[in-house]
């Protein structure tokens, strides 16, 4: 009990250090006076510029997660390490929302909770750090990227974990859903001043614009790159496995590491429709590149968010260029078909049970039943009449980043203006150099 107090005393009173005040008193600003009159990152940025927004967003980040890391390391077996960890977390949490430096009178948690909830979810935290950065060059609105990034986080958890509401993970299911109602309450403020039209919204700087292109080229060429790697090495791994089929058939003699789920070795009928003969092929493919497809639509899925946030940054304050209107439709199309993707993927692997069933049961028989043959062969049909539409939806995605891809070339090149074609290049270069001539 000591320990748990000791730890709880200590990361409130780290998380309760006001580094965006102090970080703008070394200025000779007091913060609480300026801006939105927050003491966190964004408000500290907005009054004394970027790198020290960023500074006190690190500080702020590194008090959120140093609590949580120490206690993942406190020897305390009678306590669950996930309760250990959240209680460090919360407190530090609380600390930066409440600090008793300053009266209580603390930031939005935003900075903090990110720091916590990277040490105590990896994978969650980066989701919820993509969908920010999304939302960010979409709206250009930090409070709405804040709410949105806490309740992606929710939500990546609760996917992710395998049992999230079972003792002890839903320990840290709690954690996550009260914080992320405490940041949305916290941000209460931004939004009646966003309904009203009063918050304040990041500029689209010169530097904004180059990082929103350079995100989006980067995610548009890893999502077409991805699409493309993974169609050919599928095509060329499952070619491979039917020459490897078709040379053991007419062996006789199958290799060791051909074996079917009960641990037997396939050695048997070769008098079998054609279509279950070189199901053999495609049961050793699936078996391959099965793990992959979590990894390929994820991947797809993340890309395709930050190629649309992008584009639809872009279009807001260009009606009139019908390029970035053209590009941010395709790339919402283009999600939309990907996460049709992802469900058809579902779809396939609820019937790749009964087909692999049916199928084994005639593929380790010496003498099937017609009836075994044709229930197996309609299983397959199933199977294989949604793989084709999965395979569909691949080309289609494949077609619709390709077009993307090629729409990049028509980038906006300056904040809040349409994109500039080579002439009005050429014409905008040669009038910043007229004064210089006369």
């Amino acid at each position: 009990m000591l320990i748990l107090f000791l730890l709880s005393l200590a990361s409130y009173l780290l998380g309760a250090v006001p580094f965006g005040w102090l970080v703008a008193r070394a200025r000779g600003v007091d913060i609480i006076k300026h801006g939105s009159g927050n003491i966190g990152a964004t408000n500290v940025g907005r009054v004394l510029g970027k790198k020290y927004g960023v500074l006190v967003f690190a500080l702020d980040f590194a008090k959120g997660a140093l609590p949580v890391a120490v206690a993942s390391l406190l020897p305390v077996s009678e306590v669950p390490s996930e309760a250990l960890k959240v209680m460090a977390g919360v407190a530090a949490f609380l600390g930066h929302l409440f600090p008793v430096y300053l009266k209580f009178r603390g930031g939005k948690g935003v900075a903090t909770g990110a720091g916590v909830v990277a040490v105590l979810l990896p994978l969650p935290a980066l989701v919820a750090l993509l969908t920010w950065v999304v939302v960010v060059f979409a709206t250009r609105d930090v409070s709405v990227a804040s709410i949105c990034a806490a309740a992606s986080l929710c939500v990546a958890h609760v996917l992710l974990a395998p049992r999230p509401w079972a003792y002890p993970e839903n320990i840290v299911s709690t954690f996550c859903f009260l914080a992320a109602a405490l940041v949305a309450a916290r941000h209460a403020g931004n939004l009646r001043r966003l309904l009203g039209g009063t918050e304040h919204r990041l500029k689209e700087s010169g530097t904004m614009m180059l990082f929103s292109k350079t995100l989006h080229v980067l995610a548009l060429g890893l999502w077409f790159g991805s699409a493309v790697f993974f169609t050919l090495a599928g095509y060329l791994i499952f070619e491979e496995f039917k020459k490897d089929v078709a040379a053991a058939e007419q062996k006789g003699q199958w290799p060791e590491w051909f074996v079917l789920p009960d641990g037997t070795r396939d050695t048997a009928n070769t008098e079998l429709p054609d279509l279950l003969r070189r199901e053999r092929a495609s049961r050793a493919f699936g078996v391959a590149v099965r793990p992959l497809f979590p990894w390929y639509y994820g991947i797809q899925l993340v890309c395709g968010f930050l190629a649309y946030g992008t584009a639809l940054a872009w279009q807001r304050g260009r009606e009139k260029d019908r390029v970035q209107s053209w590009r941010s439709w395709l790339l919402m199309v283009a999600v939309i078909v990907t996460l049709g993707g992802w469900w058809l993927e579902g779809k396939v692997e609820e019937l790749r049970k009964p087909r692999d069933e049916k199928t084994d049961l005639v593929l380790r028989m010496h003498d099937p039943t017609k009836e075994q043959i044709d229930g197996a062969e309609r299983a397959r049909d199933e199977f294989m009449k949604w793989h084709g539409y999965s395979l569909m939806q691949n080309v289609v995605t494949l077609l619709l980043v390709t077009v993307a891809m090629a729409l990049a070339a028509q980038l906006p090149t300056a904040p809040g203006g349409p994109a500039a074609g080579p002439s009005e290049e050429r014409k905008a270069a040669s009038d910043q150099k007229a004064p210089a001539a006369v």
